[in-house]
């Protein structure tokens, strides 16, 4: 009897299961032999990726701004007056500083820009 009774309880986790996934959305889909059967829809994320993408590039293009607009030695006091502050303030500072990428963007705004 014990084995009837896990049987029936891993078949109603698994109905279960099934029926938390279709309360969020589901989509009719017929397979080859004819018959109809409901799948559920993927949640999607909430924040697409372009956004995510847009917004780090967009970051970037600011940190080569400010480089090329304050130089190097200006940027790097700022940064490290940041690093001097709260932990906040030190994680920002951790975050503006210096990278290869922004660096690279700011020579070649230099370029056009002056």
């Amino acid at each position: 009897m014990t084995g009837k009774q896990l049987e029936f309880d891993q078949r109603v986790h698994r109905l279960t299961k099934k029926h938390n996934k279709m309360s969020r959305g589901y989509r009719a889909t017929m397979r080859k032999d004819g018959l109809v059967v409901m799948k559920p829809q993927r949640v999607r994320s909430a924040v697409p990726a372009k956004v995510l993408l847009l917004c780090l590039c967009g970051f970037f293009a600011f940190k080569a701004f400010l480089l090329s607009n304050l130089g190097p030695t200006g940027y790097q006091y700022r940064v490290d007056a940041l690093n001097e502050g709260t932990s906040v303030e030190q994680a920002g500072a951790w975050i503006m500083q210096i990278d290869p990428l922004s660096q690279a963007l700011s020579t070649q705004l230099n370029k056009i820009l002056y």
